[in-house]
């Protein structure tokens, strides 16, 4: 879906110089707003916005000042890892 906006060109032109492609930042401005209020997983963030790895997400939302969600089953979840992990020697 496409969606467009109507922007006065002297403001357009203020914003493009200050922030680069209004593009990316709307994209960026509606999925960090997705995801702060639950409608969107970190999953779909990095698929939205092209990134290739959780850590970029979750650097991306740090530097924007968003609290990453992490519940206590994530927190089990990353038990359960770390012990399969340590079962199959895979950390130092």
């Amino acid at each position: 879906m496409q969606i467009q906006i109507a922007l006065p060109d002297d403001v357009a032109y203020s914003l493009q110089a200050k922030w680069g492609s209004l593009e990316q930042k709307l994209l960026e401005v509606l999925v960090i707003e997705a995801y702060r209020e639950g409608s969107i997983s970190v999953g779909k963030v990095r698929e939205l916005l092209g990134m290739s790895t959780r850590l970029e997400v979750d650097a991306f939302l740090k530097a924007k000042g968003v609290d990453l969600h992490y519940n206590e089953a994530d927190f089990e979840a990353d038990i359960q890892t770390h012990k399969q992990l340590q079962r199959e020697a895979k950390l130092n």
